[in-house]
């Protein structure tokens, strides 16, 4: 069966609607990828062998792409995607202390989705926002100076 055919009506349509956007050049790449990941969730297969085919972009640097940068997933992820920085600033605030509450919290370990499909925890870098360190981001929430007492409620809000 040809990739084509394993590509579904809904995720030929995102890859598309990226495509006519930012275009089918390699510089494009990026964008696409975002756009689709924001899209669908994640990266599926099914949606990097169609930006693959339509930018012809072989499938290993397409993946590669994909899977180098972390505001892009190719693995599904729950509902709210916690990201968490790992930078010096925040480290030097107490943000170990406070990351390793949230892993406790939600019984996840970096990368990993809750079961009920509900938390992904993954780490990021430097968000540009370090004088108000420890910072958490819950979906496109931003929280600063953070303790581990703030996180059962920072987390409630997304119940």
């Amino acid at each position: 069966m040809s990739d084509i055919a394993q590509v579904d009506d809904k995720v030929r349509s995102v890859v598309q609607q990226a495509l006519d956007r930012h275009g089918r050049e390699r510089e494009g790449l990026i964008p696409v990828l975002s756009e689709v990941n924001r899209a669908l969730g994640y990266l599926s297969p099914e949606a990097l062998s169609e930006i693959s085919r339509q930018m012809r972009v072989p499938k290993s640097q397409v993946f590669s792409v994909a899977s180098f940068y972390r505001m892009l997933s190719t693995k599904p992820r729950g509902r709210h995607v916690i990201q968490f920085c790992e930078s010096a600033p925040c480290h030097v605030v107490g943000g170990r202390e406070v990351w390793q509450a949230l892993q406790d919290e939600l019984g996840l370990q970096p990368g990993e989705t809750s079961a009920d499909g509900r938390w992904t925890l993954v780490t990021t870098s430097c968000l540009g926002v370090c004088a108000v360190g420890p910072v958490v981001i819950v979906d496109n929430d931003i929280y600063g100076n953070v303790d581990r007492a703030q996180l059962p409620q920072i987390l409630a809000r997304y119940a």
